[in-house]
């Protein structure tokens, strides 16, 4: 996918602006983001946050003014831009970022018209948005850390007081944990990918699974890659067979 030539278009009104730096590099794995846009009524002062992370991103601000109170008139803006740029042939594939289901039947569109399609939003993001996309990426695994400020405690200096202070990092919780679904999930495509004696290449694993469910993800359970996560279940027979080449190895995995 790293040819990809791809149009991010952000809704600005349904997504934090943190995490966006790491969010570009994760579209990055995935192709070239030759056009970046987000929507906004930008007089409002709830997408104020915004404004620097622009910058520092080369982010094309688009505003489009609220009409009707209660009505979201930045969801039109996009999905009329983004028929525009399909229709424009520039670009092989769209990143929609938003937790809004009203981008699904956009998403679906695209798809139709041959584009590949990555989401990107957080957890409480509706089932149906997720579903029509080729890839889905939670927000909240982006930073697997977090920011937070020590306590104060009682009987302690001063100066070590204001050294407290001091932001401290610690490692965020997993969004999901590795229930029964999700093994059987696994276990499940390695079976249906599997040889006459049930091996299934580790690289066409993690693939088959995304297109069974959009928001798989290693990450979302705490493992960085699919391999430890496949460890982690204890249920998976690992073989790792020489290539001959560079001392490169390929993983299979079965089921035991």
């Amino acid at each position: 996918m790293t040819d990809q030539k791809l149009a991010v278009l952000i809704d600005a009104d349904n997504v934090p602006y943190k995490n966006v730096k790491e969010m570009l590099e994760e579209i990055s794995k995935n192709g070239t983001p030759t056009i970046k846009r987000i929507y906004a009524d930008w007089t409002k002062p709830t997408v104020s946050g915004w404004k620097n992370v622009l910058l520092e991103n080369a982010i094309t601000p688009i505003q489009q003014y609220s009409y009707t109170t209660g009505k979201n008139s930045s969801d039109s803006a996009l999905i009329i831009d983004a028929m525009d740029i399909l229709y424009s042939e520039k670009v092989t594939g769209f990143c929609i970022v938003s937790s809004d289901s009203d981008f699904t039947r956009l998403a679906t569109r695209l798809r139709e018209a041959g584009m590949m399609v990555m989401g990107f939003g957080e957890k409480k993001t509706p089932k149906p948005f997720i579903s029509a996309c080729d890839k889905f990426i939670y927000l909240e695994i982006l930073n697997n850390t977090e920011e937070t400020e020590n306590t104060e405690q009682a009987g302690e200096p001063e100066n070590k007081i204001n050294k407290k202070t001091e932001k401290a990092k610690r490692k965020k919780e997993p969004l999901s944990k590795v229930d029964f679904k999700t093994i059987k999930l696994i276990t499940e495509s390695i079976n249906d990918l599997g040889d006459e004696e049930g091996w299934t290449f580790l690289g066409n694993l993690g693939s088959f699974i995304i297109k069974k469910k959009p928001d798989f993800d290693p990450r979302n359970f705490g493992f960085a890659k699919l391999l430890p996560l496949i460890k982690s279940i204890g249920k998976i027979e690992i073989d790792e067979r020489e290539t001959g080449l560079n001392n490169i190895r390929h993983i299979y995995v079965k089921v035991k």
